[in-house]
Parts: C-alpha cells; sequence; structure tokens
C-alpha cells in the first residue's frame, strides 16, 4: 500500500487498481466485481478508511466492460486485444479513465461534501496523474519480452 505517500496533501497513488486493470478481458465479470469488492474491503480494513475503497473498486469493476469497449472497440467485441499488444494511445486511454473514475468515487465519498467539490477534483487530478504513471512503469517493468 502506498497511502504513506502523500505529496502537497493531495497526491496518493493508489496502485492496486492494477489487478482490475488486467484481469483477463475473457475472464468471469461476476468474479471480477466479487474480487474487486474483497480487493477493496482489504484496503480500507488495513487502512480504516470506512468502505470507500471497496465501492471504488466495484464501481470501476462493473464500468470496465464498457470502458473496454469505448477504448478497444471492435477489437474487444471479439475478444482479440491483449493489453500489451495495443497501442500506447488505446492502453493510456484505457487506464486513465479506469483510474480516474476510480478515484472520483474514492475522494466523493471520502469527502462527503459539495461544497469542497474543488478538493475532490484535485486530489482526483493529481492523484489520477499519479497513479497513471506508476501502473504505466508497473506495466512496462513487469511486462513479458518476446
Amino acid at each position: 500500500m502506498l497511502n504513506n505517500i502523500n505529496f502537497l496533501g493531495y497526491i496518493n497513488p493508489y496502485l492496486y487498481i492494477l489487478f482490475i486493470l488486467i484481469f483477463p478481458f475473457t475472464g468471469n465479470k461476476s468474479l471480477l466485481i466479487g474480487l474487486s469488492f474483497l480487493l477493496g474491503l482489504s484496503i480500507d480494513f488495513f487502512s480504516d478508511s470506512g468502505g470507500v475503497h471497496a465501492a471504488a473498486s466495484v464501481f470501476i469493476a462493473y464500468l470496465r466492460p464498457f470502458l473496454l469497449k469505448f477504448s478497444f472497440g471492435v477489437s474487444y467485441e471479439y475478444n482479440a486485444i491483449k493489453l500489451s499488444k495495443v497501442t500506447f494511445s488505446e492502453r493510456l486511454i484505457y487506464i486513465s479513465l479506469m483510474v480516474i473514475l476510480h478515484h472520483l468515487v474514492l475522494f466523493s465519498l471520502e469527502i462527503f461534501s459539495v461544497s469542497r467539490i474543488l478538493l475532490i477534483l484535485k486530489s482526483t487530478l493529481f492523484s489520477g496523474i499519479f497513479s497513471i504513471i506508476l501502473i504505466l512503469c508497473s506495466l512496462v517493468l513487469f511486462s513479458r519480452k518476446t
């Protein structure tokens, strides 16, 4: 967990989203939602955050098929995509959408105040950018060379 990395009060990366991102595209969607809930719940348990990670994780796991279709188009419908084989721009769009939506739900539930909408958006933007960079670096570092 990277919850001790807090830069300028707004940047707090969440690398656990990577599990939801790289879950097999042809895998069982109900299993993904259940595992996402357990992953988020375990993060909540250890960081004492009251279920916000579980809610955000289930939210992006539920939206994942729609975001895959939006990001990859026809390739997703024929189950012909691999995250390591798509173009960088498609990969960046997919990762960015998932991370920004996750962070928006997470910080909205965590702060839970309309009067602090700028803080929610600022935290979402800065933490999202940092999380996207870390996820892209992780994918490059741990990708299989063929």
